[in-house]
């Protein structure tokens, strides 16, 4: 009994210590591999259909993964050709105007009198360089423009890998997803209704967590692409698809899109459209990701809002954008757990209060 007892502490050591490194090996790829995971789940009825017409593993696992990725990157690519050609205008169109007043810093200047003056009714501003400060600010805005564009480089290197690292784990799930579902239950301690019950609540609340990003993407696209139409500004559809993607990233979400038009407007003196626009970005746009996406995760995963909302907002924290899926998993699993435990429990209540009833009767 000793040598069993020092064989499975040993063999649990070792497990642990193996489950550490395997983590440490993964840690770079946990993003890129959770991503491969949902869109697996996601697309997993298409594969489904494709496997029944095509029986061969490999060539319908490689159709299905090749269909996911046309539908992933190319709107992307297209979307983001769209916005390239619209920045590329707007860069063009300032660039005649500052050349018209003789300059950069000096289309600045004559763009910032009119606030200057209105400010200065109010607050004397005698004792402040204005053409001092203005070009500090565009030496500032410069080397962050440069820092920033060393870090897009890095970060396009870091996509494709991911990307690559997304769509060669799609293809094994296509391809062994049941297998590794089937012998992933079978490796957990658990029955067989706790197991099914464990894993179908992971898959149910990815599910969840993805038709959540697309009713907010949906929503808040449309409001900006609408805010843009209203406001005359120029392509409200590739500016309201460009909201839809952006959000998905953490924190700034739309901004990225309705903030730097606002300052556009600014440059450009329309103050009224500017100040419509920075309300309508921040008061409405902005607020539909703490309003639908909860109601729809808590929908589809059987949770109370205020655990989603927590649940996105903490995971997002610590994961980055794809806290936005894992954070709702992590509490699914929680949830799951601790019913599986209070089961348990009341089990071993019934059982204790059966035998000491069968113990009085024959007493």
């Amino acid at each position: 009994m000793a040598t069993k007892q020092a064989t499975t502490w040993f063999l649990i050591g070792v497990a642990g210590l193996a489950l550490y490194l395997c983590y440490r090996i993964a840690e770079p790829f946990l993003s890129p591999i959770f991503a491969a995971v949902a869109l697996a789940i996601v697309f997993y009825p298409l594969h489904a259909r494709i496997e029944s017409v095509i029986r061969r593993p490999n060539v319908a696992a490689t159709l299905s993964t090749t269909l996911v990725m046309l539908v992933v990157a190319i709107p992307a690519v297209f979307l983001g050709m769209a916005v390239t050609r619209e920045l590329g205008g707007l860069y063009q169109s300032l660039s005649e105007k500052s050349a018209a007043q003789g300059g950069l810093s000096p289309f600045l200047m004559h763009l910032m009198q009119a606030p200057f003056r209105l400010v200065g009714r109010y607050i004397d501003l005698s004792q402040i360089d204005v053409r001092s400060t203005l070009l500090q600010w565009l030496d500032q805005i410069s080397r962050y423009l440069v820092s920033f564009g060393a870090r897009a480089v890095s970060n396009i290197l870091s996509l494709i890998l991911a990307s690559v690292v997304v769509f060669f784990t799609l293809f094994f799930l296509f391809r062994d997803g049941p297998r590794i579902q089937q012998r992933t239950a079978a490796m957990l301690p658990l029955s067989q209704r706790h197991a099914t019950k464990f894993v179908t609540g992971i898959s149910e609340t990815i599910m969840a967590s993805v038709y959540g990003g697309i009713a907010v993407g949906f929503a808040q696209g449309s409001l900006t692409g609408l805010g843009f139409w209203v406001l005359g500004l120029s392509s409200p559809v590739v500016w309201g698809l460009a909201a839809a993607l952006a959000s998905l990233v953490p924190v700034v979400g739309t901004g990225m899109v309705w903030a730097p038009a606002v300052v556009v407007l600014l440059i450009g003196g329309h103050w009224v459209k500017a100040l419509i626009l920075a309300a309508w970005g921040a008061a409405v746009v902005a607020q539909i990701d703490a309003v639908v996406r909860p109601y729809v995760v808590s929908g589809r995963a059987k949770m109370h809002n205020l655990l989603i909302f927590f649940a996105l907002l903490g995971g997002v924290q610590a994961f980055g954008i794809m806290g936005i899926f894992i954070g709702p998993v992590v509490v699914s699993v929680t949830i799951a757990v601790l019913d599986m435990l209070q089961e348990m429990n009341v089990s071993s209540q019934e059982s204790a209060q059966s035998e000491h009833a069968s113990t009085k009767s024959r007493i």
